[in-house]
């Protein structure tokens, strides 16, 4: 392998949650030849990710579809590396039984302004809905402390909240599935347009055969991930890893393709966005 000069270095952002240490762990540990391309690491929250997609800082990221939406011009969206709420996804909580009617009005804590949890809420509760915004991992112990009326949970606090007494007003992935038909699309890899068409699909197709290294070594790669599991049960951290990355992560496929174009067209016809985006995959 030829030595990987400034120019050939893929600077890639991904979160330190076991879905995405599970996606990456081919690419982590050379598993994949990567022709010359020396893959750094970069672990931050999604959130994060979010503002420096937004700054065009990284070569690769993994982001919100939300987010996507301002990314567009920069970015585009590798056709492997989903995260798809396929009839689940992020969940609104509250430390005693409340009604989404008796929700209404009350201020619900959300892990990110570009996250596509809190896009897909405003497209239920619509656009002014009241929220705080907390980091994710802060949301859960808040609900449960009576901190805030109400938060919007992502990653694997969606598995246990209900071991701490807390209460689903409703599940956003089953409310778009019922609503639409199609899995709810969270986040996507992309990839910065100006390295160039090659360099571009040379990058597309090695993070395929990451993901899918992944599911075919499946017990190699969930023994890594579960060093990111934020001290999950280990039969939890398996349950979500396979929630998260799976066969839509390999490819969106005709559905998946569907889901992000509706999610954004919603969005912006509701006001959310500022305009119609066009959506270009590669790979």
């Amino acid at each position: 392998m030829t030595t990987a000069t400034a120019s050939h270095i893929v600077r890639v952002g991904h979160s330190p949650d076991s879905d995405d240490a599970f996606m990456f762990y081919a690419l982590t540990h050379d598993k994949v030849d990567t022709q010359g391309l020396k893959f750094v690491h970069q672990l931050e929250d999604i959130e994060t990710l979010n503002g420096r997609a937004l700054k065009g800082e990284l070569e690769v990221s993994a982001v919100s579809i939300h987010a996507f939406a301002y990314l567009a011009d920069k970015y585009a969206l590798l056709a492997s590396g989903s995260s798809m709420g396929d009839n689940y996804g992020p969940t609104i909580i509250t430390r005693q039984p409340m009604t989404l009617e008796e929700l209404k009005g009350k201020p619900i804590a959300v892990p990110g302004k570009l996250t596509t949890a809190f896009l897909t809420l405003q497209l239920l509760l619509g656009k002014d809905t009241p929220h705080v915004i907390m980091p994710f991992d802060e949301i859960l112990p808040a609900v449960a402390e009576g901190t805030v009326a109400a938060g919007l949970i992502i990653h694997e606090g969606q598995l246990y909240y209900g071991d701490k007494g807390l209460h689903k007003v409703i599940d956003l992935g089953q409310w778009w599935l019922a609503e639409t038909g199609l899995p709810l699309p969270l986040g996507g890899n992309v990839v910065r347009k100006d390295l160039g068409v090659e360099q571009v699909e040379q990058i597309a197709a090695m993070i395929k055969a990451s993901i899918q290294y992944a599911l075919d070594h499946r017990q190699e790669a969930l023994t890594y991930a579960l060093k990111y599991a934020r001290d999950l049960d280990p039969a939890l951290a398996d349950r979500f890893v396979g929630m998260y990355v799976n066969e839509w992560t390999v490819d969106y496929g005709p559905r998946g393709r569907e889901a992000v174009r509706l999610l954004l067209d919603r969005a912006a016809q509701a006001g959310i966005i500022p305009h119609k985006v066009d959506v270009e995959f590669v790979g």
